[in-house]
């Protein structure tokens, strides 16, 4: 028997990570595109989300995401868990309301080889999903070069961290965005968010404190609130039929889920949890209000048509983290050295 170098272990710090996200986020992308191909090809293991829950904090919440993804040609490939904690008050903190770790498991021999600080990479797959799901969904407004394009208005509801996450990631869409609105019931917080934006070259923010406004007036809306339940139960307020990026996943009454077509990363992920989608399947008894999903897109699915409200709704699937675990793993591995018998017993007999 052959025997394998002793494994190593190696720990990627915050600002490592969001080094090498903020100069690779077209990188990223490509990542996460192709972890929802192999999603859509069956080469995933991606099990439900374990939530750990607390009886004198019923917002707050620790889940686990553990997943695999495995190469087209049968070997090896990338595994792992993302564990995340998501406690609303730290938002009065002056904190961003979730942390997070990923852990990846070296394919031959199992043993953890890596340690990162996750709620970089989380809030990097967030977004880059958003995006993915924007280019598939916005094709009509891609149109071809000799065709004049209308210029887009995209508005955020919330502007935490994942709204920031997306809005640097919004020149990768390709869309002819021609302003930013950004709504939040803290405004220093919409503030804060726009003129992040406007650093942008070529983008135009601005905040809006008129909810109803903000929706109306969009082509684009991005959802990234705190919400534990929903709050919006009027269709006609979505009735121009926007593109509806509903990453916070419980904004939406099930009225307004009816009214539209609904797309998903995985059904059973995303009708769950209590989750807009999942309130909507115990009202009507049935999932056939969701319509397609991202990975069944990537790999060659024709979009709804633009006939209804457009909701996109991702669960937020472990692959995701452990797809953009694994590309900082390749761009940080080699300048990163392991952490000094971390493995001590390794002695079999």
């Amino acid at each position: 028997m052959n025997a394998l170098p002793l494994p190593q272990f190696r720990v990627f710090t915050g600002e490592q990570i969001d080094a090498a996200i903020g100069a690779g986020k077209s990188a990223v992308l490509d990542a996460v595109e192709a972890a929802y191909r192999a999603h859509d090809a069956g080469r995933t293991v991606n099990p439900e989300s374990q939530f750990l829950r607390f009886r004198d904090g019923q917002r707050n919440r620790i889940i686990a995401l553990p997943a695999h993804i495995r190469e087209r040609d049968g070997e090896g490939g990338v595994t792992g868990i993302k564990w995340i904690s998501s406690f609303p008050e730290n938002i009065e903190r002056g904190m961003p309301r979730a942390s997070a770790v990923l852990i990846l498991n070296d394919a031959m021999t199992g043993y953890p080889m890596a340690c990162m600080e996750a709620s970089i990479i989380s809030a990097a797959r967030t977004a880059a999903s958003a995006i993915s799901a924007l280019r598939c969904l916005a094709g009509d407004a891609r149109a071809a070069k000799e065709t004049p394009r209308r210029s887009l208005r995209v508005a955020f509801v919330g502007a935490g961290v994942i709204a920031r996450h997306v809005a640097e990631c919004l020149p990768l869409a390709a869309l002819p965005i021609g302003e930013v609105t950004v709504h939040d019931l803290h405004n220093d917080y919409a503030v804060s968010l726009a003129n992040r934006i406007r650093r942008h070259p070529g983008y135009e923010a601005r905040t809006e404190a008129s909810l109803e406004r903000t929706i109306r007036d969009s082509a684009v809306i991005v959802f990234t609130t705190t919400a534990s339940s929903p709050y919006l139960d009027n269709p006609d307020w979505f009735s121009h039929c926007p593109i509806v990026l509903h990453l916070s996943l419980r904004d939406l009454a099930p009225a307004i889920v009816l009214a539209s077509h609904n797309v998903v990363d995985d059904i059973d992920h995303c009708l769950r949890a209590m989750t807009s989608l999942h309130l909507t399947e115990l009202d009507v008894g049935h999932r056939r209000f969701v319509t397609t999903s991202l990975p069944h897109l990537l790999s060659g699915g024709e979009p709804p048509a633009r006939d209804r409200p457009i909701v996109f709704s991702p669960f937020g699937l472990g692959i995701l983290d452990i797809a953009v675990g694994r590309w900082v793993y390749e761009q940080l591995a080699a300048q990163q050295a392991p952490v000094p018998r971390f493995f001590y017993d390794m002695q079999r007999a």
